[in-house]
């Protein structure tokens, strides 16, 4: 694996500004690359869309689910019986149904220290063999106004980062 120094742009014509720059500054053209970075949930990993099978922070929403479920049924149809039987069913569904929702939305966990995501824009990467090389091309990317400068290890191939991956998380520099 090598060493590699990403700038996140927003518009193509700054990604190919940063390119010319790079070249300009001395690095080899079959160790450059740009593409554009989708928005988070739209890497198309499965077959049916999407990055995940599951989004992060809902593993305990089953569980959730269920205890809402419980609680607002005996609830929903505790306050029903006033009506009658036909309250007590029509009030234990209610309840059931939103307590359902209640508690998956409660069992999710937002409050998770998530990492960082990549935004959706241009990424120019280059590789880089040595402190000094890496520093120019950091110095580089934030000269031309690059939203985001990322260090990562990979490797860039005739142009083509082959183990891009947009799902880890970016090591900002």
């Amino acid at each position: 694996m090598t060493v590699i120094i990403a700038g996140h742009f927003e518009q193509q014509d700054e990604a190919k500004a940063a390119l010319a720059a790079l070249l300009r500054a001395g690095a080899p053209e079959t160790q450059l690359t740009s593409f554009y970075v989708n928005p988070p949930g739209q890497h198309d990993m499965f077959p049916i869309g999407g990055d995940r099978d599951e989004s992060p922070g809902a593993e305990d929403s089953d569980k959730g689910s269920i205890a809402g479920l419980a609680a607002g049924g005996l609830i929903g149809g505790a306050a029903g019986t006033a009506a009658g039987p036909l309250g007590a069913v029509t009030g234990a569904l209610v309840g059931a149904h939103i307590g359902s929702l209640v508690g998956t939305l409660t069992s999710t966990d937002e409050e998770k220290d998530t990492p960082p995501l990549r935004k959706a824009g241009m990424l120019v990467a280059v590789t880089v063999t040595s402190e000094e090389e890496e520093e120019k091309a950091i110095a580089t990317f934030r000269g031309l106004g690059a939203q985001c400068v990322e260090r990562a290890e990979g490797q860039i191939v005739d142009g083509d980062w082959t183990d891009f991956n947009p799902l880890s998380s970016p090591i900002f520099v």
